[in-house]
């Protein structure tokens, strides 16, 4: 059960429930008053405890749980998936990555090939990128009309509800940096020949556009952060606190779960082993 900290912690980074999300309320900067080795510490901590709570998930086979991660250019998710949910039994962890959609995905809706990909009970999902790229690069970039896209906000928010309601529990993280952090980092890309892979002369075309993406993102959190599927607002320019916060909302996320080990169906009282 979470404690009063914990309360506090997760109201200051949640996004508002369908209410105004201004981005300018969350500074990248923040680190929550904590030093990178006690958050280290505390996210060791929070990861054994997650272990454990991964474990009963997936004995229970009751609940699944879903984590999107949704960013900028260099925003983290990669790493977030790392060095939060590395230590996690991979078997039960399943990560998608969404791209430019394929042929095939483009002749459903556009929530067809997310469906798919919706973690079965007892494992945890992890999205990097999502279905919300159909409301954020499809309206930076005017790829559908604008009529069309408003209208997929409240059909995110029924989809989610849907799955809500069949035992998914969704939990949503914007990794928010700053503009001069997103060029500290694609700087280092560039400098670092083994990173070159990960750089794209897309990247600066993308990053011409950042106050429109910064409006998209905080069009989406305010129009579909729900009790169902919330949505958080991570500081992400330093990586340590990123990474702590996270793994502090996940623990709690699945605490609140209150998870139980099955009972064996048969009368083990009597059982020995010869």
């Amino acid at each position: 059960m979470a404690g009063k900290a914990d309360k506090r912690l997760l109201k200051q980074y949640r996004a508002p429930f369908r209410g105004g999300c201004k981005l300018s309320q969350f500074d990248p900067e923040d680190t929550g008053g904590l030093s990178k080795a006690k958050a280290l510490k505390l996210l060791s901590r929070d990861q054994q405890r997650l272990s454990e709570l991964q474990n009963v998930l997936y004995a229970e086979g009751k609940h699944s749980v879903l984590v999107v991660l949704q960013a900028t250019d260099t925003g983290g998710k990669d790493g977030t998936i790392r060095k939060v949910l590395g230590p996690l039994n991979p078997q039960g962890v399943e990560v998608s990555s969404f791209k430019v959609p394929t042929a095939e995905e483009l002749a459903h809706d556009y929530l067809w090939r997310i469906h798919k990909r919706i973690p079965a009970k007892g494992m945890i999902g992890v999205f990097n990128r999502s279905h919300y790229e159909e409301v954020l690069v499809v309206r930076v970039h005017n790829l559908v009309p604008r009529k069309d896209v408003n209208k997929r906000y409240e059909e995110i928010n029924q989809f989610e509800k849907h799955l809500a309601a069949n035992g998914v529990t969704i939990v949503k993280f914007f990794l928010h940096i700053s503009k001069k952090e997103q060029a500290e980092r694609l700087q280092a890309r560039l400098d670092d020949p083994s990173k070159h892979w990960k750089f794209s002369l897309g990247d600066l075309e993308e990053r011409k556009l950042w106050g429109d993406y910064q409006k998209a993102y905080a069009l989406a959190l305010g129009k579909c952060s729900t009790p169902w599927a919330p949505w958080f607002v991570i500081p992400a320019n330093h990586k340590w606190y990123r990474n702590y916060l996270i793994g502090r909302i996940l623990r709690l996320t699945l605490e609140d779960l209150k998870l139980r080990y099955p009972k064996n169906k048969d009368d083990l009282s009597g059982v020995k082993i010869v």
